[in-house]
Protein backbone atom coordinates (compact mmCIF):
# COMPACT_ATOMS: atom_id res chain seq x y z
CA UNK A 1 0.00 0.00 0.00
CA UNK A 2 1.17 3.87 -0.73
CA UNK A 3 2.63 5.30 2.64
CA UNK A 4 -0.59 8.35 2.39
CA UNK A 5 -2.97 6.40 4.57
CA UNK A 6 -6.15 8.96 5.40
CA UNK A 7 -7.48 8.01 8.75
CA UNK A 8 -11.41 6.57 7.27
CA UNK A 9 -9.37 5.11 4.26
CA UNK A 10 -6.87 2.94 6.96
CA UNK A 11 -10.36 1.75 9.19
CA UNK A 12 -12.06 0.62 6.08
CA UNK A 13 -8.67 -1.35 4.75
CA UNK A 14 -8.54 -2.55 8.42
CA UNK A 15 -12.58 -3.98 8.12
CA UNK A 16 -11.91 -5.35 4.75
CA UNK A 17 -8.20 -7.09 5.68
CA UNK A 18 -10.37 -8.94 8.44
CA UNK A 19 -13.34 -10.50 6.12
CA UNK A 20 -10.29 -11.08 3.79
CA UNK A 21 -8.63 -13.27 6.34
CA UNK A 22 -11.96 -15.26 7.13
CA UNK A 23 -12.01 -15.58 3.45
CA UNK A 24 -8.61 -16.78 3.44
CA UNK A 25 -8.90 -19.52 6.25
CA UNK A 26 -12.08 -20.84 3.94
CA UNK A 27 -9.30 -21.31 1.01
CA UNK A 28 -7.39 -23.25 3.31
CA UNK A 29 -9.91 -25.37 4.01
CA UNK A 30 -11.27 -25.77 0.50
CA UNK A 31 -7.92 -26.32 -0.57
CA UNK A 32 -7.53 -29.62 2.10
CA UNK A 33 -11.21 -30.93 1.48
CA UNK A 34 -9.86 -30.92 -2.45
CA UNK A 35 -6.31 -32.58 -1.15
CA UNK A 36 -5.92 -34.61 2.40
CA UNK A 37 -9.19 -34.17 4.36
CA UNK A 38 -10.43 -37.39 5.13
CA UNK A 39 -14.00 -38.45 3.35
CA UNK A 40 -16.18 -38.55 6.26
CA UNK A 41 -14.85 -35.03 7.67
CA UNK A 42 -17.38 -33.10 4.69
CA UNK A 43 -20.15 -32.47 6.83
CA UNK A 44 -18.34 -31.03 9.76
CA UNK A 45 -16.23 -28.85 6.52
CA UNK A 46 -19.89 -28.04 5.18
CA UNK A 47 -20.49 -26.28 8.36
CA UNK A 48 -17.16 -24.93 8.92
CA UNK A 49 -17.46 -22.97 5.62
CA UNK A 50 -21.08 -21.60 6.36
CA UNK A 51 -19.87 -20.17 9.30
CA UNK A 52 -16.64 -18.60 7.94
CA UNK A 53 -18.92 -17.33 4.90
CA UNK A 54 -21.51 -15.89 7.66
CA UNK A 55 -18.79 -13.83 9.80
CA UNK A 56 -16.78 -12.53 6.47
CA UNK A 57 -20.23 -11.59 4.96
CA UNK A 58 -21.27 -9.51 8.29
CA UNK A 59 -18.29 -7.66 8.50
CA UNK A 60 -18.32 -6.66 4.54
CA UNK A 61 -21.76 -5.45 4.87
CA UNK A 62 -22.32 -4.28 8.17
CA UNK A 63 -23.47 -0.93 8.98
CA UNK A 64 -19.70 0.42 10.48
CA UNK A 65 -18.17 -1.35 7.44
CA UNK A 66 -21.16 1.05 5.71
CA UNK A 67 -20.83 4.04 7.34
CA UNK A 68 -16.51 4.05 6.95
CA UNK A 69 -17.04 3.80 3.54
CA UNK A 70 -19.70 6.44 3.14
CA UNK A 71 -17.07 8.76 4.50
CA UNK A 72 -14.60 8.01 2.02
CA UNK A 73 -16.79 7.55 -0.60
CA UNK A 74 -20.37 8.54 -1.44
CA UNK A 75 -22.11 5.23 -1.73
CA UNK A 76 -24.73 6.47 -3.52
CA UNK A 77 -23.30 8.49 -6.33
CA UNK A 78 -19.60 7.48 -5.95
CA UNK A 79 -17.86 10.71 -5.30
CA UNK A 80 -14.48 10.95 -3.62
CA UNK A 81 -15.06 12.49 0.14
CA UNK A 82 -12.18 12.00 1.97
CA UNK A 83 -9.35 14.32 1.46
CA UNK A 84 -5.98 13.49 0.32
CA UNK A 85 -6.26 9.82 -1.05
CA UNK A 86 -3.42 8.92 -4.06
CA UNK A 87 -5.04 8.12 -7.04
CA UNK A 88 -4.43 4.10 -6.50
CA UNK A 89 -6.41 4.56 -2.89
CA UNK A 90 -9.48 6.29 -5.05
CA UNK A 91 -9.77 3.49 -7.47
CA UNK A 92 -9.83 1.22 -4.28
CA UNK A 93 -12.42 3.04 -2.98
CA UNK A 94 -14.54 2.10 -6.27
CA UNK A 95 -14.15 -0.94 -5.75
CA UNK A 96 -14.98 -0.85 -2.30
CA UNK A 97 -18.22 0.59 -3.03
CA UNK A 98 -19.06 -1.63 -5.94
CA UNK A 99 -18.42 -4.33 -3.68
CA UNK A 100 -20.37 -3.22 -0.79
CA UNK A 101 -23.35 -2.87 -3.16
CA UNK A 102 -23.29 -6.27 -4.62
CA UNK A 103 -22.21 -7.88 -1.22
CA UNK A 104 -25.09 -6.12 0.79
CA UNK A 105 -28.30 -7.12 -1.49
CA UNK A 106 -27.21 -10.63 -0.45
CA UNK A 107 -28.92 -11.70 2.42
CA UNK A 108 -26.56 -13.25 5.17
CA UNK A 109 -28.63 -16.16 5.10
CA UNK A 110 -28.82 -17.26 1.84
CA UNK A 111 -24.69 -16.77 2.04
CA UNK A 112 -24.35 -19.33 4.62
CA UNK A 113 -26.47 -21.70 2.65
CA UNK A 114 -25.02 -21.01 -0.77
CA UNK A 115 -21.55 -22.33 1.65
CA UNK A 116 -23.39 -25.40 3.14
CA UNK A 117 -25.03 -26.54 -0.08
CA UNK A 118 -21.94 -26.10 -2.30
CA UNK A 119 -19.17 -27.51 0.26
CA UNK A 120 -21.59 -30.57 0.49
CA UNK A 121 -21.86 -31.08 -3.30
CA UNK A 122 -18.47 -31.35 -3.71
CA UNK A 123 -17.96 -35.02 -2.29
CA UNK A 124 -21.45 -35.86 -3.95
CA UNK A 125 -19.79 -34.51 -7.40
CA UNK A 126 -16.42 -36.55 -6.78
CA UNK A 127 -18.40 -39.81 -6.48
CA UNK A 128 -20.49 -39.21 -9.00
CA UNK A 129 -17.91 -38.63 -11.81
CA UNK A 130 -16.05 -41.44 -10.47
CA UNK A 131 -18.86 -43.68 -10.73
CA UNK A 132 -20.44 -42.82 -13.80
CA UNK A 133 -23.75 -41.83 -11.80
CA UNK A 134 -25.46 -38.40 -13.21
CA UNK A 135 -28.45 -39.41 -11.60
CA UNK A 136 -26.48 -39.13 -8.10
CA UNK A 137 -25.45 -35.67 -8.64
CA UNK A 138 -28.39 -34.51 -10.24
CA UNK A 139 -31.07 -33.54 -6.96
CA UNK A 140 -27.44 -31.45 -5.69
CA UNK A 141 -27.07 -29.79 -9.14
CA UNK A 142 -31.13 -28.77 -9.19
CA UNK A 143 -30.50 -27.24 -5.52
CA UNK A 144 -27.62 -25.86 -6.85
CA UNK A 145 -29.31 -23.74 -9.50
CA UNK A 146 -32.04 -22.77 -7.75
CA UNK A 147 -30.08 -21.04 -5.11
CA UNK A 148 -27.74 -19.40 -8.30
CA UNK A 149 -30.98 -18.16 -10.08
CA UNK A 150 -31.97 -16.64 -6.89
CA UNK A 151 -28.18 -14.92 -6.17
CA UNK A 152 -28.89 -13.70 -9.64
CA UNK A 153 -32.56 -12.32 -8.28
CA UNK A 154 -30.75 -10.78 -5.85
CA UNK A 155 -28.03 -8.72 -7.32
CA UNK A 156 -30.28 -7.62 -10.26
CA UNK A 157 -30.01 -7.57 -13.79
CA UNK A 158 -31.06 -5.94 -17.06
CA UNK A 159 -31.15 -8.26 -19.82
CA UNK A 160 -30.47 -11.89 -18.43
CA UNK A 161 -29.86 -13.70 -15.22
CA UNK A 162 -26.15 -14.27 -16.22
CA UNK A 163 -25.35 -10.74 -16.35
CA UNK A 164 -25.39 -10.69 -12.23
CA UNK A 165 -23.29 -14.02 -12.25
CA UNK A 166 -20.62 -12.74 -14.68
CA UNK A 167 -20.19 -9.70 -13.02
CA UNK A 168 -18.70 -11.70 -9.71
CA UNK A 169 -15.98 -13.19 -11.81
CA UNK A 170 -15.51 -10.40 -14.80
CA UNK A 171 -16.70 -7.21 -13.55
CA UNK A 172 -17.65 -5.06 -16.25
CA UNK A 173 -18.28 -7.61 -18.77
CA UNK A 174 -21.67 -8.37 -20.05
CA UNK A 175 -23.33 -11.62 -21.32
CA UNK A 176 -24.23 -10.05 -24.68
CA UNK A 177 -20.80 -8.68 -24.74
CA UNK A 178 -19.42 -12.11 -24.08
CA UNK A 179 -21.47 -13.81 -26.70
CA UNK A 180 -20.65 -11.47 -29.40
CA UNK A 181 -17.11 -11.97 -29.02
CA UNK A 182 -17.30 -15.91 -28.76
CA UNK A 183 -19.49 -15.96 -31.99
CA UNK A 184 -16.72 -14.16 -33.61
CA UNK A 185 -14.18 -16.57 -32.12
CA UNK A 186 -15.95 -20.05 -32.83
CA UNK A 187 -16.71 -18.89 -36.77
CA UNK A 188 -12.55 -18.06 -36.85
CA UNK A 189 -11.91 -21.42 -35.20
CA UNK A 190 -14.66 -23.70 -36.82
CA UNK A 191 -12.83 -22.69 -40.34
CA UNK A 192 -9.47 -23.43 -38.98
CA UNK A 193 -10.12 -26.66 -37.46
CA UNK A 194 -11.77 -27.36 -40.76
CA UNK A 195 -8.34 -26.60 -42.84
CA UNK A 196 -6.68 -28.18 -40.16
CA UNK A 197 -8.82 -31.93 -40.70
CA UNK A 198 -8.11 -31.41 -44.13
CA UNK A 199 -4.18 -31.64 -43.81
CA UNK A 200 -2.41 -35.04 -42.87
CA UNK A 201 -2.72 -36.39 -40.18
CA UNK A 202 0.34 -36.86 -37.61
CA UNK A 203 0.26 -39.38 -34.19
CA UNK A 204 0.27 -37.13 -31.00
CA UNK A 205 2.56 -38.39 -28.14
CA UNK A 206 2.97 -39.05 -24.50
CA UNK A 207 5.22 -40.93 -22.20
CA UNK A 208 3.35 -42.77 -19.31
CA UNK A 209 4.65 -42.41 -16.03
CA UNK A 210 3.44 -43.52 -12.12
CA UNK A 211 2.21 -40.76 -10.36
CA UNK A 212 5.72 -40.65 -8.03
CA UNK A 213 7.01 -40.12 -11.48
CA UNK A 214 5.03 -37.20 -12.68
CA UNK A 215 5.30 -35.52 -9.11
CA UNK A 216 9.13 -35.37 -9.79
CA UNK A 217 8.89 -34.28 -13.08
CA UNK A 218 6.29 -31.48 -11.77
CA UNK A 219 8.91 -30.67 -8.90
CA UNK A 220 11.61 -30.51 -11.70
CA UNK A 221 10.09 -28.06 -13.59
CA UNK A 222 8.75 -25.78 -10.97
CA UNK A 223 12.20 -25.41 -9.95
CA UNK A 224 13.22 -24.12 -13.43
CA UNK A 225 11.03 -21.85 -13.83
CA UNK A 226 11.74 -20.14 -10.61
CA UNK A 227 8.76 -21.53 -8.48
CA UNK A 228 9.03 -20.47 -5.17
CA UNK A 229 8.52 -23.39 -2.71
CA UNK A 230 8.93 -21.43 0.21
CA UNK A 231 6.23 -19.50 -0.17
CA UNK A 232 4.16 -22.42 -2.18
CA UNK A 233 3.57 -26.30 -2.92
CA UNK A 234 2.12 -28.87 -5.29
CA UNK A 235 -0.20 -31.62 -4.42
CA UNK A 236 -2.57 -34.16 -6.64
CA UNK A 237 -6.76 -33.41 -6.53
CA UNK A 238 -9.42 -35.13 -8.20
CA UNK A 239 -9.22 -31.76 -10.58
CA UNK A 240 -6.17 -28.88 -10.84
CA UNK A 241 -6.76 -26.18 -9.42
CA UNK A 242 -4.80 -22.93 -8.02
CA UNK A 243 -5.28 -21.37 -4.39
CA UNK A 244 -4.28 -18.69 -3.01
CA UNK A 245 -4.78 -16.91 0.24
CA UNK A 246 -1.38 -14.46 0.39
CA UNK A 247 1.63 -14.15 -1.72
CA UNK A 248 3.72 -16.44 1.18
CA UNK A 249 0.96 -19.21 0.62
CA UNK A 250 -0.07 -19.92 -2.78
CA UNK A 251 -1.15 -23.81 -3.36
CA UNK A 252 -1.48 -25.39 -6.94
CA UNK A 253 -2.23 -28.73 -7.34
CA UNK A 254 -1.69 -31.35 -10.80
CA UNK A 255 -4.17 -34.75 -11.18
CA UNK A 256 -1.64 -38.05 -11.64
CA UNK A 257 -2.88 -37.95 -15.72
CA UNK A 258 -3.25 -40.93 -17.28
CA UNK A 259 -1.98 -39.61 -20.42
CA UNK A 260 1.71 -39.24 -18.87
CA UNK A 261 4.27 -36.58 -18.21
CA UNK A 262 3.52 -33.85 -21.59
CA UNK A 263 -0.42 -33.23 -20.01
CA UNK A 264 1.57 -33.52 -16.76
CA UNK A 265 4.16 -30.46 -17.50
CA UNK A 266 1.06 -28.57 -19.51
CA UNK A 267 -1.32 -28.75 -16.90
CA UNK A 268 1.88 -27.06 -13.99
CA UNK A 269 2.66 -24.62 -16.02
CA UNK A 270 -1.19 -23.80 -16.57
CA UNK A 271 -1.49 -23.88 -12.43
CA UNK A 272 2.20 -22.66 -11.70
CA UNK A 273 1.01 -19.12 -13.91
CA UNK A 274 -1.90 -18.48 -11.30
CA UNK A 275 0.42 -18.92 -8.63
CA UNK A 276 3.30 -16.71 -9.92
CA UNK A 277 0.43 -14.08 -10.05
CA UNK A 278 -0.46 -14.38 -6.97
CA UNK A 279 2.78 -14.42 -5.58
CA UNK A 280 3.55 -11.47 -7.24
CA UNK A 281 0.72 -9.53 -5.88
CA UNK A 282 1.49 -6.78 -3.02
CA UNK A 283 1.94 -8.10 -0.01
CA UNK A 284 1.79 -4.54 2.03
CA UNK A 285 -1.62 -4.26 0.30
CA UNK A 286 -3.37 -8.16 1.40
CA UNK A 287 -6.75 -7.37 2.39
CA UNK A 288 -8.06 -4.25 0.28
CA UNK A 289 -8.41 -4.28 -3.70
CA UNK A 290 -5.03 -3.21 -4.12
CA UNK A 291 -3.95 -6.38 -2.88
CA UNK A 292 -6.28 -8.31 -4.97
CA UNK A 293 -6.20 -10.02 -8.83
CA UNK A 294 -7.91 -8.25 -11.56
CA UNK A 295 -10.48 -10.79 -12.31
CA UNK A 296 -10.80 -14.12 -13.02
CA UNK A 297 -10.16 -13.47 -16.80
CA UNK A 298 -6.77 -11.96 -15.96
CA UNK A 299 -6.15 -14.23 -13.56
CA UNK A 300 -6.57 -16.95 -16.78
CA UNK A 301 -4.65 -15.00 -19.08
CA UNK A 302 -1.46 -15.45 -16.76
CA UNK A 303 -1.71 -19.19 -16.51
CA UNK A 304 -3.04 -19.78 -20.23
CA UNK A 305 0.79 -17.65 -21.06
CA UNK A 306 2.59 -20.02 -18.95
CA UNK A 307 0.75 -22.89 -20.51
CA UNK A 308 0.28 -22.35 -24.11
CA UNK A 309 2.99 -19.11 -25.55
CA UNK A 310 5.51 -20.74 -23.30
CA UNK A 311 4.67 -24.27 -22.50
CA UNK A 312 3.96 -25.25 -25.71
CA UNK A 313 6.32 -23.24 -27.93
CA UNK A 314 9.40 -24.69 -29.64
CA UNK A 315 12.14 -23.12 -27.55
CA UNK A 316 10.37 -24.19 -24.28
CA UNK A 317 11.12 -27.68 -25.68
CA UNK A 318 14.52 -27.18 -26.90
CA UNK A 319 15.41 -26.25 -23.08
CA UNK A 320 13.20 -28.96 -21.55
CA UNK A 321 13.18 -31.52 -23.67
CA UNK A 322 16.77 -32.65 -23.25
CA UNK A 323 15.77 -32.86 -19.65
CA UNK A 324 13.12 -35.76 -20.78
CA UNK A 325 15.24 -37.08 -22.87
CA UNK A 326 17.55 -38.17 -19.91
CA UNK A 327 14.32 -39.19 -17.70
CA UNK A 328 13.14 -41.25 -20.28
CA UNK A 329 16.18 -42.47 -22.66
CA UNK A 330 13.76 -45.34 -23.59
CA UNK A 331 10.68 -43.63 -24.81
CA UNK A 332 11.99 -41.01 -26.71
CA UNK A 333 14.54 -42.95 -28.33
CA UNK A 334 14.68 -41.67 -31.95
CA UNK A 335 12.07 -39.12 -31.42
CA UNK A 336 13.81 -36.12 -32.85
CA UNK A 337 13.18 -32.05 -31.05
CA UNK A 338 10.74 -31.66 -34.22
CA UNK A 339 8.72 -34.40 -34.41
CA UNK A 340 8.48 -33.85 -30.90
CA UNK A 341 7.34 -30.66 -30.90
CA UNK A 342 4.88 -31.30 -33.84
CA UNK A 343 3.22 -34.39 -32.13
CA UNK A 344 2.28 -32.68 -28.75
CA UNK A 345 0.82 -29.47 -30.91
CA UNK A 346 -1.62 -31.74 -32.46
CA UNK A 347 -5.38 -30.38 -33.06
CA UNK A 348 -7.51 -33.13 -32.58
CA UNK A 349 -11.11 -32.53 -30.74
CA UNK A 350 -10.86 -33.85 -27.41
CA UNK A 351 -13.92 -34.83 -24.76
CA UNK A 352 -12.11 -33.47 -21.90
CA UNK A 353 -11.47 -29.55 -21.57
CA UNK A 354 -8.45 -29.54 -19.25
CA UNK A 355 -6.69 -31.95 -22.33
CA UNK A 356 -7.73 -29.92 -25.42
CA UNK A 357 -5.03 -28.53 -27.81
CA UNK A 358 -5.21 -24.53 -28.44
CA UNK A 359 -7.41 -24.39 -31.31
CA UNK A 360 -10.71 -26.53 -29.72
CA UNK A 361 -10.04 -25.55 -26.04
CA UNK A 362 -12.08 -22.45 -26.29
CA UNK A 363 -14.79 -24.37 -28.32
CA UNK A 364 -15.31 -26.44 -24.79
CA UNK A 365 -15.86 -23.26 -23.14
CA UNK A 366 -18.12 -21.83 -25.70
CA UNK A 367 -20.58 -25.06 -24.98
CA UNK A 368 -20.20 -24.25 -21.21
CA UNK A 369 -21.53 -20.86 -21.66
CA UNK A 370 -24.49 -21.53 -23.75
CA UNK A 371 -25.26 -24.24 -21.24
CA UNK A 372 -25.22 -21.99 -18.27
CA UNK A 373 -27.25 -19.64 -19.77
CA UNK A 374 -29.60 -22.14 -20.57
CA UNK A 375 -29.80 -23.47 -16.94
CA UNK A 376 -29.65 -19.95 -14.84
CA UNK A 377 -32.80 -18.62 -17.53
CA UNK A 378 -34.62 -21.83 -17.12
CA UNK A 379 -34.47 -22.78 -20.97
CA UNK A 380 -32.48 -26.41 -20.11
CA UNK A 381 -33.75 -28.20 -16.70
CA UNK A 382 -31.41 -29.99 -15.42
CA UNK A 383 -32.16 -33.57 -15.94
CA UNK A 384 -31.80 -32.73 -19.69
CA UNK A 385 -28.21 -31.46 -19.29
CA UNK A 386 -26.60 -34.58 -20.39
CA UNK A 387 -28.30 -35.20 -23.74
CA UNK A 388 -27.59 -30.85 -24.69
CA UNK A 389 -24.11 -31.83 -23.58
CA UNK A 390 -23.67 -34.82 -26.25
CA UNK A 391 -25.20 -32.83 -28.76
CA UNK A 392 -23.43 -29.53 -28.12
CA UNK A 393 -19.67 -31.52 -28.11
CA UNK A 394 -21.13 -33.35 -31.02
CA UNK A 395 -22.19 -29.60 -33.08
CA UNK A 396 -18.99 -28.14 -32.34
CA UNK A 397 -16.15 -30.39 -31.45
CA UNK A 398 -17.57 -33.15 -33.82
CA UNK A 399 -17.33 -35.55 -31.05
CA UNK A 400 -19.87 -37.25 -28.59
CA UNK A 401 -18.81 -38.49 -24.75
CA UNK A 402 -19.64 -42.16 -24.49
CA UNK A 403 -20.78 -41.22 -20.63
CA UNK A 404 -21.42 -38.29 -18.13
CA UNK A 405 -17.87 -39.12 -16.80
CA UNK A 406 -16.26 -37.66 -19.71
CA UNK A 407 -19.56 -35.87 -20.60
CA UNK A 408 -20.90 -33.04 -17.92
CA UNK A 409 -19.58 -34.49 -15.02
CA UNK A 410 -15.85 -33.77 -15.70
CA UNK A 411 -15.86 -30.11 -14.28
CA UNK A 412 -16.17 -29.47 -10.76
CA UNK A 413 -17.75 -25.76 -11.50
CA UNK A 414 -20.89 -26.37 -10.91
CA UNK A 415 -20.85 -28.20 -7.60
CA UNK A 416 -19.13 -25.11 -6.21
CA UNK A 417 -21.90 -22.99 -7.58
CA UNK A 418 -19.44 -21.23 -9.96
CA UNK A 419 -21.93 -19.98 -12.96
CA UNK A 420 -20.49 -17.26 -14.86
CA UNK A 421 -16.83 -18.61 -14.45
CA UNK A 422 -16.00 -20.57 -17.79
CA UNK A 423 -16.27 -17.60 -19.86
CA UNK A 424 -13.36 -16.01 -17.91
CA UNK A 425 -11.02 -19.07 -19.76
CA UNK A 426 -11.56 -18.16 -23.50
CA UNK A 427 -11.16 -14.21 -22.17
CA UNK A 428 -8.33 -15.04 -20.46
CA UNK A 429 -6.58 -16.55 -24.03
CA UNK A 430 -7.81 -13.39 -25.80
CA UNK A 431 -5.93 -11.30 -23.24
CA UNK A 432 -2.71 -13.45 -22.78
CA UNK A 433 -2.70 -13.29 -26.72
CA UNK A 434 -2.86 -9.29 -26.54
CA UNK A 435 -0.44 -8.79 -23.42
CA UNK A 436 2.13 -11.26 -25.29
CA UNK A 437 1.79 -9.40 -28.15
CA UNK A 438 3.04 -6.40 -26.53
CA UNK A 439 5.63 -8.22 -24.30
CA UNK A 440 6.96 -9.95 -26.99
CA UNK A 441 7.56 -6.46 -28.66
CA UNK A 442 9.32 -5.59 -25.40
CA UNK A 443 11.19 -8.84 -25.56
CA UNK A 444 12.24 -9.43 -29.09
CA UNK A 445 14.75 -12.08 -27.78
CA UNK A 446 12.25 -14.17 -25.58
CA UNK A 447 12.64 -17.12 -27.83
CA UNK A 448 16.60 -17.55 -26.99
CA UNK A 449 16.34 -16.80 -23.24
CA UNK A 450 13.97 -19.45 -22.92
CA UNK A 451 15.64 -21.90 -25.31
CA UNK A 452 18.48 -21.19 -22.66
CA UNK A 453 16.45 -21.96 -19.50
CA UNK A 454 15.99 -18.37 -18.56
CA UNK A 455 12.47 -17.66 -17.13
CA UNK A 456 12.54 -14.47 -14.57
CA UNK A 457 12.60 -11.76 -17.40
CA UNK A 458 9.09 -13.20 -18.39
CA UNK A 459 7.52 -12.87 -14.79
CA UNK A 460 9.97 -9.55 -14.47
CA UNK A 461 7.52 -8.18 -17.19
CA UNK A 462 4.53 -9.40 -15.92
CA UNK A 463 4.80 -7.93 -12.38
CA UNK A 464 5.30 -4.49 -14.10
CA UNK A 465 2.21 -5.16 -16.75
CA UNK A 466 -0.18 -6.94 -14.37
CA UNK A 467 0.66 -8.23 -10.97
CA UNK A 468 1.63 -4.66 -9.18
CA UNK A 469 -2.27 -3.06 -9.84
CA UNK A 470 -4.60 -5.13 -7.66
CA UNK A 471 -8.23 -4.07 -8.74
CA UNK A 472 -7.40 -0.39 -9.51
CA UNK A 473 -7.72 -1.27 -13.10
CA UNK A 474 -10.89 -3.51 -14.81
CA UNK A 475 -9.29 -6.22 -17.16
CA UNK A 476 -10.57 -4.02 -20.15
CA UNK A 477 -8.99 -1.08 -18.71
CA UNK A 478 -5.74 -3.02 -18.04
CA UNK A 479 -5.46 -4.09 -21.75
CA UNK A 480 -5.57 -0.61 -23.13
CA UNK A 481 -3.37 0.61 -20.65
CA UNK A 482 -0.61 -2.45 -21.49
CA UNK A 483 -1.10 -2.85 -24.95
CA UNK A 484 -2.47 0.92 -25.86
CA UNK A 485 -5.60 -0.77 -27.97
CA UNK A 486 -8.72 -1.84 -27.41
CA UNK A 487 -9.58 -5.31 -25.85
CA UNK A 488 -9.80 -7.60 -29.08
CA UNK A 489 -9.79 -11.26 -30.31
CA UNK A 490 -7.92 -10.81 -33.12
CA UNK A 491 -4.29 -11.32 -31.64
CA UNK A 492 -5.20 -14.85 -30.59
CA UNK A 493 -7.10 -15.74 -33.81
CA UNK A 494 -3.88 -14.47 -35.56
CA UNK A 495 -1.65 -16.36 -33.34
CA UNK A 496 -3.19 -19.54 -33.75
CA UNK A 497 -3.62 -18.91 -37.24
CA UNK A 498 -0.17 -18.13 -37.54
CA UNK A 499 0.93 -21.62 -35.88
CA UNK A 500 -1.24 -24.47 -37.47
CA UNK A 501 -2.21 -23.30 -40.88
CA UNK A 502 1.35 -23.55 -42.02
CA UNK A 503 2.27 -27.20 -43.18
CA UNK A 504 3.51 -29.98 -40.67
Amino acid sequence: MPENHPEQFEKLCELSTRAHTLQGISSLLSWDQETYMPEMASPIRAKQCELLAELAHDIKTSSEFEKTLNRVIDIASGDIKEKGLTAPQEAAAKVYRRDFVRDRKLPTAFVQEFALVTSEAIPVWQKAKIGNDFASFEPTLEKIISLVRKKADFLGYDKHPYDALLEEYEPGCTTAQIGDIFEKVQEKLTALLKHISEKPTIGDFDIPAPESEQMEICQLLLGHIGYDFKRGRIDISSHPFSSSYHPYDSRITTRAESHGIVSQILTTLHEAGHSFYDMGRSVAAQGTPLGDPISHGIHESQSRLWETRIGRSLPFWQFFYPLLQKRFPQALVGISIDDFYKKINIVKPTLIRTDADEVTYPLHVILRFEIEKELTSGALKVKELPDRWRAGMKKLLMVEPKNDTEGCLQDIHWSMGAFGYFPTYSLGNIYAAQLFETFAKDHPDWESNVRNGQFAFIKEWLSDAVWQHGRRYNGEELIRKVTGKVLTHEPFINYLTAKYSTPN
